[in-house]
């Protein structure tokens, strides 16, 4: 870990992402923002959806344009989006409005992400790669513990007015670090002529780690989406504990286990992460069973456990992937394939967010929780069919 953290441009790019996720992830109580406004499940499903489907259409087509043109100006051209969605969030008193945020914040997480993540791969050799990516995560989940955090409390005690203008300046801290990255050579840009670049793009949707990617986005998105009025509904009033509870839980889980990745090997972590996932949807569906037939269930102790289980799975997932993903890339294609595996796990996401939002409109929360908790188990059975290969070396 030390010879990771010794490499400043990687420290860059971590803290890069701290900052610019802390601006993102400040939104994460919109759902009440567009309840107050009157809008109820299927709208939420809708607004917070749709920041998943522009990243779904955007970011394979931006990832060959990143290998072309270099990282710095896509992760500039990210967090001018995120800080000009900050300013319309401000003025939005409308549902319509509050759809543009979204659109602005997803193509700037989109941007952002897919250069600086193929930034962190093009600094890391294969062998601690898993275990790289693994502390490369932690500055989006520490963000992930502190802004809800910080959210909450400026809601309550100012508005949500208060909570975008802390996102707009946040941001703009991750602007200043983003404009000292220097690269080496750009790729050729020959994959962004004709039609090569997309029968690649096709290949690679076909591989069997993309498509547990995108059950692991189902699961994450449907949770994200749906958690804080699921809990505000049971009289939670502390939905950021969740939150802070799922981000510290990862951390931990990365830093304490994150060689475990390289070492026993990605399929190791993977398929008993999926199941572990599908737990906490289980946990949920049970609490809201309980709730309506009036059983006294510790709500707010199951909120924060069910945080703390997803946290550990999400934090041993998405790092082992990822590695997957970028030993199949050649280096010339890296950020075009990072494209297309982050659209796939935000296809998940905003599966979850439309589809589940229906399930929830019509039949109930309990009801929802069950049918995310059998999907996600359906993803853990396609990871049974990853390779086995041989554990790097250390």
């Amino acid at each position: 870990m030390r010879d990771i953290l010794a490499n400043p441009a990687f420290v860059r790019a971590a803290l890069t992402s701290f900052f610019f996720f802390f601006g993102q992830n400040a939104f994460v109580l919109l759902p009440l923002y567009v309840k107050q406004l009157g809008g109820g499940e299927l709208v939420i499903g809708l607004v917070m959806g749709i920041y998943s489907a522009v990243g779904i259409v955007v970011q394979p087509l931006l990832g060959p344009w990143v290998d072309a043109l270099g990282r710095r100006p896509f992760m500039l051209a990210g967090i001018a989006c995120v800080l000009l969605s900050a300013i319309v969030a401000a003025v939005a008193n409308t549902v319509p409005l509050l759809i543009v945020v979204r659109l602005l914040q997803g193509l700037g997480f989109s941007a952002f992400f897919v250069a600086n993540f193929s930034y962190v791969i093009d600094l890391i050799e294969p062998p601690r790669r898993g275990m790289a990516l693994g502390i490369y995560g932690v500055s989006g989940f520490a963000s992930t513990a502190l802004a809800p955090l910080l959210a909450e409390w400026l809601v309550r005690r100012w508005s949500f007015n208060a909570l975008f203008l802390a996102s707009g300046l946040t941001v703009l801290v991750a602007a200043a670090l983003a404009w000292q990255v220097r690269e080496s050579a750009h790729m050729e840009i020959r994959y962004v002529r004709g039609l090569r670049w997309a029968r690649e793009g096709v290949a690679d949707i076909f591989r069997r780690h993309m498509a547990v990617s995108f059950f692991f986005g189902l699961g994450t998105g449907t949770l994200s989406a749906f958690l804080p009025t699921f809990a505000e509904g049971l009289g939670v009033r502390t939905v950021a504990l969740f939150y802070t509870g799922y981000a510290l839980s990862a951390i931990g889980v990365r830093l304490a286990g994150g060689r475990l990745i390289d070492t026993a090997g990605r399929r190791a972590v993977i398929v008993p992460s999926m199941f572990v996932l599908s737990l906490a949807a289980s946990m949920l569906a049970a609490t809201g069973y309980g709730v309506e037939q009036q059983v006294r269930v510790p709500v707010l102790l199951v909120i924060v456990l069910t945080g703390l289980i997803c946290g550990g799975a999400h934090g041993f997932l998405y790092p082992a992937l990822a590695a997957l993903v970028a030993a199949d890339a050649p280096p010339e294609r890296r950020g075009a394939v990072v494209g297309i595996f982050s659209a796939l796990f935000l296809c998940g996401q905003a599966g979850g967010a439309f589809a589940f939002g229906a399930f929830a409109h019509g039949l109930g929360y309990p009801v929802m929780w069950a049918v995310l908790a059998c999907a996600v188990v359906a993803g853990g059975f396609v990871s049974l069919g990853l390779e086995r290969p041989k554990a790097a070396a250390p």
